[in-house]
């Protein structure tokens, strides 16, 4: 659920909006700036003079499209204006550079006139490689396209229009596969008479549906030949049949709905009355014009899909418009043509029914997904979608003469297709899904604090944990209510008053007895120290996993938890490893929390629990034990150390790619490793880097996240026996919901006993 506040502060927080401009060249010294500026910037001025088409290779042009409205049909807000709809174009613009790492500029225009509209957009042409034209109402947005297809040499697509139809039309060939039916003999009855209806209706004709087969339903009933009221030159295209008719009449024996209108329009008996083996595709959003669960309670022998993630077969505009553009901006298009459009379907569509790789499964919590009636559209984070689609458009485009630069190499496109796939944004889906699959009670020790409550709310949303939430109970109701959150499912525990404290106090004596502890201070640290309580609701089974620290020192939160809950068997050591995410890639840092001068027996420990993180999370592990020597070259107590670390993992995992000792940039250089040192174990790059010290991994993993770009992701606390992780203060809700998730997976390996009641 989005709830209002969080959605202005995500677009609040930091730099307000969610898009900024970024230099791809250096600019620090000042033969920097005079080849930025003047006068190097004339040479390449002057080969674009002479030769337009250099401007796609001394120019961001080709990788440039410019998202255009006029807001007279933004979302489902209606004629919201330019500027209102100002928020939805920048994510757009989110869209296409997290999907296909396409650049954008977004461009509201403030008037309705369509031909106004037109002439701006032309005369843009010079700077971008293709426009995105986007929440521009309908009939006008048909014609506008229309004219700027025909006036432009660049590619010009209405997504409203041809997204939803692209992305639907590979639904409904996979789906009339699965009932046994033909596209030329189904009948399709349409909902909704807009711009997505009529670009679907057109776009199944297309695809071999015949048009008096086709039937469009608008606000005013039928679109049927001789009707006068609400008409227009698109829909007349369309009108079928000669007498008005209700959606309920001209659905009875369809073989196919499509609605792109309303909540609510289709019943549990126009569902009833279709034909057998029916195709249901409700798309309207937020909610469908009929619920899912409604839909296959009366048959079930339909296959459906919605615009919804909740629901199987999700029909998502994102899975379309950023690999269109991707594949028409790498061939140089002049347009984006039926055969591009088709060729997107068949390509969504003939990727359906592939095997699921394992990425994408763990980026779905593991559930089966195999084609069938509930899976046949891709999924939309599945990065195959990328290399399929935009390669299928951009042959599509040089088949069809469209293409101003063709490839000739095409193994060689898609390589390059996948090299723009990040990680960044990938790999916390992936743990977050995982984590849902099987979420944990876990306890939160500042159940007060209002970024733990928000944090909280977003983890409940999600499904990713049964948060626990420590503190007075009025107090952290009245803060709930403050912050208008709604965290049912959370429960709330004051030690002060717990049912259990005196189990709790039993134990914690005895363990702690002869530590110079007696019965009462257990009781009263107890009721006291939040850290010492939710240490203990993880050790009596009360919990399965404990998060804190927001407001404390690392060690203040840290001490209490080991104090009370033991070392896993296997090690001698605890150590904390932080989750570096870069744009292109995930790396390991650790000891970066906790051991200020690691032995070498404990770094060894150390590198082993690194390693064995790193695979929980699904990435294969290329260790590089780190110091001031390469392989031997400076002798020195300190690099001796790291290298007799190195061969005591060598010794005892002997499955484990581990090298060392070496410099930093020795490990992730490969043509440092590969060049000087042919002779090392790793061969490509480590991704976890073992420090020799905790000065050297704490500098480095913060310089890293404030100056190299790193997402810094932890600390994961490594050797404990139950899944305890310590927040670093200050940190934002984003890390509080990334720490909980990494805690829900610790804890699904880790935590053995039943929960109490």
């Amino acid at each position: 659920m989005i709830r209002r506040l969080d959605a202005l502060e995500y677009h609040r927080q930091e730099r307000p909006g969610k898009i900024e401009v970024k230099s791809t060249k250096p600019c620090i010294t000042q033969r920097d700036l005079s080849m930025a500026y003047t006068p190097g910037v004339a040479e390449p001025c002057l080969e674009i003079e002479k030769s337009p088409e250099k401007a796609f290779e001394y120019t961001a042009k080709g990788n440039l499209v410019g998202v255009v409205t006029n807001g007279t049909a933004v979302l489902g807000l209606g004629d919201i204006g330019p500027l209102a709809g100002k928020p939805v174009m920048e994510g757009k613009a989110v869209l296409f550079k997290r999907f296909a790492d396409i650049d954008v500029f977004d461009i509201e225009l403030d008037t309705n006139d369509p031909d106004e509209i037109i002439r701006t957009v032309k005369l843009l042409e010079p700077t971008f490689g293709g426009i995105n034209l986007e929440d521009i109402k309908s009939p006008e947005c048909f014609y506008i396209e229309e004219r700027l297809r025909e006036i432009m040499k660049i590619p010009v697509f209405h997504d409203d229009q041809h997204g939803t139809a692209i992305i639907s039309g590979a639904a409904l060939l996979n789906a009339l596969r699965l009932q046994d039916k033909r596209i030329e003999d189904v009948k399709i009855v349409f909902s909704g008479a807009g711009a997505a209806g009529i670009a679907c209706a057109e776009l199944y004709i297309r695809l071999g549906a015949k048009r008096e087969n086709v039937f469009l339903v608008d606000s005013k009933g039928l679109v049927y030949k001789g009707r006068k009221e609400g008409m227009n030159l698109y829909k007349a295209r369309l009108a079928n049949g000669n007498e008005p008719r209700t959606l309920a009449e001209a659905i009875r024996g369809a073989d196919v709905f499509a609605g792109v209108s309303r909540a609510g329009l289709v019943t549990r008996e126009m569902v009833k009355s279709m034909a057998d083996n029916p195709i249901v595709f409700a798309m309207a959003n937020p909610e469908p014009e009929i619920m899912y669960d409604e839909a296959v309670s009366v048959r079930d022998d339909l296959i459906m899909a919605t615009g919804r993630s909740d629901f199987p077969n999700q029909v998502n505009n994102v899975l379309g418009f950023p690999f269109i553009f991707r594949g028409a901006l790498d061939v140089g298009a002049t347009a984006i043509n039926d055969e591009m459009k088709i060729a997107a379907v068949n390509a969504l569509a003939a990727l359906a029914m592939e095997d699921v790789p394992d990425s994408v499964l763990k980026a779905y919590g593991n559930q089966p997904i195999e084609f069938g009636p509930n899976y046949i559209i891709p999924k939309p984070f599945d990065p195959r979608v990328l290399i399929w689609e935009a390669a299928a458009v951009a042959k599509a485009a040089v088949d069809s003469g469209v293409a101003r630069r063709p490839i000739n190499n095409w193994d060689a496109y898609r390589d390059s297709l996948e090299s723009r796939l990040g990680r960044s944004q990938e790999i916390m889906r992936r743990v977050i899904h995982k984590a849902k699959r099987n979420p944990k009670r876990i306890v939160f020790l500042e159940g007060k604090d209002p970024k733990i409550l928000r944090a909280c709310q977003v983890i409940l949303d999600e499904g990713i944990a049964r948060p626990i939430l420590l503190g007075d109970c009025q107090v952290i109701k009245d803060r709930i209510a403050e912050l208008h959150l709604d965290l049912e499912g959370a429960d709330i525990v004051d030690p002060r008053n717990f049912e259990r404290i005196e189990a709790y106090v039993e134990t914690f004596y005895k363990m702690r007895s002869r530590k110079g502890i007696t019965r009462e201070e257990a009781r009263y640290i107890l009721r006291n120290n939040p850290n010492y309580f939710g240490a203990m609701m993880v050790k009596m089974c009360d919990a399965e996993g404990l998060v804190g620290g927001v407001n404390k020192h690392y060690p203040d939160t840290i001490r209490p938890a080991l104090q009370v809950l033991p070392l896993e068997e296997t090690t001698s050591v605890i150590a904390g490893v932080y989750m570096m995410v870069f744009p292109k890639e995930v790396m390991f840092f650790a000891d970066t929390t906790v051991n200020i001068d690691p032995t070498a027996e404990q770094l060894a420990e150390i590198a082993i629990m690194a390693a064995e993180t790193a695979k929980r999370l699904d990435i294969e592990p290329r260790i590089a034990m780190l110091s001031f020597s390469n392989f031997g070259s400076t002798r020195h107590p300190r690099s001796d150390k790291v290298a007799l670390a190195t061969r005591i993992v060598k010794q005892r995992r002997p499955d484990l790619l581990i090298d060392g000792e070496m410099q930093a940039d020795t490990a992730v250089m490969p043509e440092i490793l590969n060049g000087v040192y042919d002779f090392n174990t790793l061969r490509k790059k480590a991704n976890v880097l073992i420090f020799p010290s905790l000065e050297a991994g704490n500098i480095a993993f913060k310089l890293m996240e404030r100056l190299g770009g790193a997402k810094a992701i932890g600390p994961i606390l490594m050797g404990t026996s139950e899944a305890i992780h310590v927040l670093q203060r200050n940190c934002d809700l984003e890390d509080i919901v990334n720490t909980t998730s990494l805690a829900v997976i610790d804890a699904q390996d880790h935590h053995k006993c039943e929960l109490s009641d």
